[in-house]
């Protein structure tokens, strides 16, 4: 593309794309998409662990594959490396995922250090590939009060820093002890309408997204930039 037509002296021709519909293509994998569901407490009675369990039967029922990771026994940050089992099945289930939900509760205003645990063992970058880069995200949170959103408000700021696709619609599920029966089921209500919502809707951006990722996260900056370039930038003493 000449830069001088397009009145754009600045930009690499060779390297600026038109987006076109014509690059896109409607889901075409044959398997189920592989949504990944992570939640933010260790309690036996987890409330961000139930909404995530009753997020996945919704999810199963609208065709998709899921797993659930326990976090329980993934060390903190930094304490152990790369080799640790909980941190292997982690990342393995990160590349596995095209789509991802994710429930912290909401304590001092944020979300639990459980669940940003979870996200800081996830390099930016594994084996050449950023592991959840163009994936999709859904994002929740449960109270103990009154409706709050700092913890969605936090993950969604997060998600968008992974390079992930953070759908529009999102749950917060205020007095969350209230929601639950003693089998761990969501009673009905409003909120557990918002979560089929939410699973809905993350069901759609992953059959649209999943194999038109690569398209959408294409960027004209790395496409000028060689990889020898960005660790020159990147390891600057």
């Amino acid at each position: 593309m000449d830069n001088h037509q397009l009145n754009l002296p600045n930009v690499e021709g060779d390297c600026l794309q038109l987006p076109s519909a014509q690059h896109m293509t409607l889901s075409t994998s044959a398997h189920k998409p592989r949504i990944l569901l992570l939640y933010g407490s260790l309690r036996e009675r987890s409330f961000s662990r139930l909404a995530i369990e009753e997020s996945a039967r919704l999810l199963n029922a609208f065709g998709a594959e899921t797993r659930i990771f326990n976090p329980q026994g993934l060390p903190q940050p930094d304490t152990e490396d790369e080799c640790h089992p909980k941190v292997k099945e982690l990342r393995e289930l990160m590349i596995w995922s095209e789509g991802q939900v994710w429930c912290s509760p909401e304590r001092h205003g944020a979300m639990t250090s459980i669940l940003k645990s979870q996200i800081d063992w996830v390099p930016l970058n594994l084996g050449g590939v950023r592991p959840t880069q163009g994936k999709t995200l859904a994002i929740m949170q449960v109270c103990g009060g009154s409706q709050s959103f700092n913890a969605v408000n936090q993950m969604r700021i997060l998600g968008r820093w992974m390079r992930m696709v953070t759908i529009p619609n999102q749950s917060s599920v205020a007095k969350a002890f209230l929601e639950f029966d003693e089998d761990g089921r969501m009673k009905p209500s409003p909120y557990y309408n918002r979560i089929v919502d939410v699973m809905e809707e993350l069901m759609k951006f992953t059959l649209l997204l999943r194999d038109n990722k690569d398209y959408f996260v294409d960027r004209y900056s790395e496409r000028v930039e060689s990889a020898e370039q960005v660790s020159l930038r990147v390891n600057q003493k």
